[in-house]
């Protein structure tokens, strides 16, 4: 048996896969989880079938399966095998496969009952990558459909088990133990009167020269590897080497950085959190941890990127302290106070939680899902992020205006690729130069060059073989073959798959504005300002900056793109209030997205196109535009009280955002004749409101939630309603005599709140219980209205009096 840790639970963990369709494996840092265990599994297991190791990275997936594949002997492609977005290595004989996370789903895609294969294994599960969350849920689907024999097994250094155990209560958990070397984990926050990078490389050198060993530092983005690494030269011994790590070298760099220091030296790693999981980097006994990382937060409504700096849960900080004690006893410097490492979260956020959903959404419907909710997901996908993918797949065309899949978004699945990118790969039809070009593009944008090369055309004119093998594997995808990249075929295929990504300048300070309405910026300075528009496929939404930055454009023909794509042009009728006239402007404008070509205005708009226009200007304004009157206000407060009251009545939401989204259903059918804004508010918002109901829904709510209620004495009182708060019945207290109990709307389940006039209408007791106020303060109020209003009747049982509307002075009975 292997020395490593995670064999002492190889059988029970063989047991459990024996019996169970779900096993979780939480397992620490070095104990063999990946590198060994899977083929164990593959070699001990009664398996028919392949096993399918997903790593979430492809740096460590081919680092993983090359380790796998020198436990037999053999180079990936034997046993062992490999596939990658833009690499495969894969054989007759191959009975392991260590599969990127997209090559995974499109495997289900293509496959539903993944035929041939007896267990998949998500690796790093912690991490809760986008696609790992889909992959699990698309995988407990197949289970519970198509195949009750296949078997999944979840393995993490830190799983969140209590989570995963609520979603898989049957799984059994299996936990194995790490390594025995510890790791002495010291705190020190970084000097705030330095910057960042000065700190970092003062404290890397300060233990380079107390420490023997190699040492792994967690920055983290690239650019501050490069400025730490400038710092450390000049700090460090001739016999240490720097090498850098991260996902965007390539491969011949990425294995200086994993494998050993040559004889006599040491190495120091500066990685992101590329080297926090699966990657085993040789020789490593120090590890300084910056304590960030870099994440990508989608921004729903600009429909851009950002990347934002953030502190590491405990669990990443525990994953890199790990790292440190592979081998032998090490230590682990966190750049943080341990006060603030106390305090940061347990785990990190799913990336499901704040990414761009597009290509979840398009793997969903593909695989005959309408509704998120019909798939097993420990995050559920949030709505907002939905449905700014159901946008963006419309107008692409992969999706109808009802959600159903168009032949476009059928022909995405077996491309592999970004929907934008698909969408600019089937834009090039069957053209091989079109093809070619539009492969070139995608090969790039996949991987945009390191360098200030903002301008593709100096980009697309490079001949990089990574750029060539994906390009090529791309046209093989597509059935083409030959053809050549064509810069002058740039534009229009960019255009279908990046509308609102269209740009024109304003100013002269290298300003632009996107077509779906936000700013963009590129260097004043570079060559691209000088055109007055631009296709800006590559943004990024700086933390603090209003305009996101272009990381790659390209200057376009306006009017050549629009004879090209004249599909980018929209014409629509736009309203206008004209303050100084103070009446309504109709215009006709040309436009892409938000950037208007032409307009002019109209003097008499068709009634259809100026009710469109007039709704559009109300989602602009908002619904204080519209004419609220009391009766408007609280049939909208019952229609609110309605869904919280008596949910089962499935009533319509009348909130702000979704009665502007659903002006068409409500007001327009109310507008027949309106022209202008004073017929638009002398419209009756309570008669169309009640567009949104059924005949009974508007009979059960005057039922349940009437606006009058009828006192004792026969006058009906109005009831105030709030979305918010009880219902209130404000009523003279005389008229409540006789009333043992309280009176309640909504078929019993709410009582009214009781607000109880004096004879002058002055409050004097606000209730719900009125039987309790007959029976307690009652008495104080009779007491003090004898004296104020000796000649009005006070009963000592009011519950059992007669109700009066009696005002007047009367002489009482001798």
């Amino acid at each position: 048996m292997s020395p490593l840790p995670v064999s002492a639970v190889l059988p029970e963990l063989l047991a459990a896969l024996k019996h169970s369709p779900q096993v979780l494996l939480a397992a620490p840092t070095g104990a063999g989880k990946s590198t060994w265990l899977p083929l164990q599994i593959l070699q001990q297991a009664d398996f028919e079938g392949r096993i399918l190791l997903l790593e979430p990275r492809r740096l460590a997936a081919r680092n993983v399966a090359q380790r796998l594949a020198e436990q037999c002997n053999e180079e990936p492609g034997g046993t062992v095998g490999y596939r990658l977005r833009a690499e495969t290595r894969v054989g007759r004989n191959t009975r392991l496969e260590v599969v990127t996370e997209g090559i995974l789903t499109r495997m289900l895609q293509q496959d539903p009952m993944l035929d041939g294969v007896s267990l998949v294994i998500l690796d790093e599960f912690h991490e809760r990558s986008l696609q790992a969350d889909l992959a699990l849920a698309l995988l407990l689907d197949v289970q519970q459909g198509l195949r009750d024999d296949l078997k999944i097994l979840l393995m993490s250094a830190t799983l969140d088990n209590q989570r995963l155990s609520q979603m898989l209560p049957d799984a059994p958990v299996i936990i194995s133990e790490g390594r025995s070397f510890p790791v002495e984990r010291r705190y020190s926050a970084l000097q705030t009167q330095l910057r960042f990078e000065d700190a970092v490389a003062r404290e890397v050198s300060q233990l380079l020269r107390s420490e023997t060993g190699s040492l792994l530092l967690f920055l983290p983005g690239v650019g501050e590897i490069q400025r730490v690494k400038t710092l450390l030269m000049d700090r460090i011994d001739p016999d240490v080497d720097l090498c850098p790590l991260y996902g965007a070298l390539s491969l011949s760099e990425q294995q200086r950085a994993i494998l050993p220091a040559a004889d006599g030296r040491r190495k120091v790693v500066l990685a992101t959190n590329i080297a926090e999981t699966s990657l085993t980097i040789e020789g490593i006994r120090l590890v300084v941890d910056s304590g960030t990382e870099r994440t990508a937060r989608f921004d729903v409504r600009t429909g851009i990127t950002r990347l934002q700096t953030q502190r590491i849960s405990q669990a990443s900080m525990t994953q890199r302290a790990g790292r440190a004690g592979r081998l032998a006893p090490g230590i682990c410097l966190h750049l943080i106070s341990k006060e603030q490492a106390e305090r940061a979260a347990m785990q990190s956020d799913a990336e499901i939680l704040h990414s761009d959903l597009a290509s979840l959404w398009l793997d969903i419907v593909l695989w005959g899902c309408h509704d998120s909710t019909q798939l097993r997901w420990l995050d559920l996908p949030p709505a907002p992020a939905l449905q700014a993918a159901q946008r963006l797949l419309c107008r692409l065309g992969a999706t109808a205006e009802n959600g159903s899949l168009t032949g476009k978004g059928r022909k995405l699945s077996p491309l592999g690729s970004d929907p934008r990118y698909g969408v600019l790969l089937l834009e090039a039809g069957d053209d091989a130069d079109r093809v070619a070009t539009a492969a070139r593009l995608v090969a790039m944008l996949e991987e945009p060059p390191r360098g200030d090369y903002i301008d593709l055309r100096e980009s697309f004119s490079r001949n990089e073989p990574h750029w060539q093998r994906r390009a090529q594997q791309l046209q093989n995808r597509l059935n083409s073959r030959g053809g050549s990249p064509d810069s002058e075929l740039i534009a229009p295929l960019l255009a279908a798959a990046f509308p609102d990504r269209i740009a024109r300048r304003r100013g002269q300070d290298g300003r632009y504005q996107l077509a779906n309405g936000t700013g963009a910026v590129v260097d004043r300075e570079h060559a691209l300002t000088r055109s007055e528009w631009l296709i800006a496929p590559l943004l990024l939404q700086g933390n603090a900056q209003p305009d996101a930055r272009i990381l790659q454009a390209i200057p376009v023909d306006i009017e050549r793109l629009i004879r090209q794509c004249p599909q980018l042009v929209e014409s629509n009728t736009a309203v206008e209030w004209d303050d100084a006239k103070g009446t309504l402007k109709a215009w006709r404008r040309d436009a892409i997205g938000a950037l208007v070509l032409k307009a002019h205005p109209l003097a008499r708009p068709d009634s259809d196109e100026l009710h469109a226009a007039m709704l559009n200007w109300i989602r602009e304004k908002g619904l204080s535009v519209l004419n609220w009157s009391p009766d408007a206000v609280q049939l909208r407060q019952r229609l609110q009280c309605a869904a919280q009251w008596l949910p089962e009545g499935e009533w319509p939401v009348c909130d702000d955002v979704t009665l502007l989204a659903t002006l068409e259903r409500w007001l327009l059918p109310m507008m027949s004749g309106v022209q202008e804004l004073k017929a638009l508010r002398q419209i009756s918002l309570d008669s169309a409101l009640l567009q949104l109901l059924t005949w009974s829904q508007r009979q059960r709510l005057d039922s349940a939630l009437p606006t009058h209620y009828t006192v004792p004495t026969g006058s009906r009182l109005p009831i105030r309603y709030d979305a918010t708060l009880p219902p209130v019945l404000a009523v003279r207290l005389q008229e409540m005599y006789g009333e043992s109990q309280s009176p309640c709307i909504a078929e019993g389940r709410v009582p009214l709140v009781l607000e109880l006039l004096s004879p002058a209408q002055r409050p004097l007791q606000i209730t719900r219980d009125l039987a309790g106020f007959w029976r307690g303060a009652w008495a104080e109020v009779q007491k003090e209205m004898k004296g104020r209003y000796p000649k009005h009747l006070w009963p000592d049982d009011p519950a059992n009096a007669l109700p009066t509307k009696r005002t007047r002075k009367f002489s009482p009975p001798s």
